[in-house]
């Protein structure tokens, strides 16, 4: 049984730190790339970061760059999701998600909300 379980969200002040989590089961994680997603409230699902199976390749949205830092641990089929001077703006569920040209796995989200 596939699972992707993410963790780590939270509420947070503006200029303040989290680190999301994103274990998975079920699948081989060290041969699928590794996304983060957001949803916010009245918003499309974005793609906010993603990293290649064997961690050496990333890519960030615009709007994170330089904020967030995606990164992958194999041995633990972990990937996980730093993100930095938080705003408002971040505010969202954000999503773990493996896909490859024939699975499209998805977890079910950790609430993260930036405010003071």
């Amino acid at each position: 049984q596939v699972q992707l379980v993410e963790s780590g969200g939270g509420l947070v002040q503006p200029g303040g730190s989290l680190r999301l989590s994103c274990t998975a089961s079920g699948f081989t994680f060290s041969r699928y790339p590794m996304n983060w997603y957001r949803q916010a409230p009245g918003k499309e699902r974005e793609l906010v970061a993603a990293i290649i199976p064997s961690g050496r390749s990333t890519y960030y949205a615009d709007s994170v760059k330089g904020r967030f830092t995606i990164s992958r641990d194999n041995a633990k089929n972990t990937v996980y999701l730093q993100m930095k001077s938080l705003k408002p703006e971040d505010t969202a569920m954000y999503y773990c998600n493996a896909r490859n040209d024939y699975y499209d796995y998805w977890g079910q989200g950790t609430q993260v909300t930036v405010s003071s």
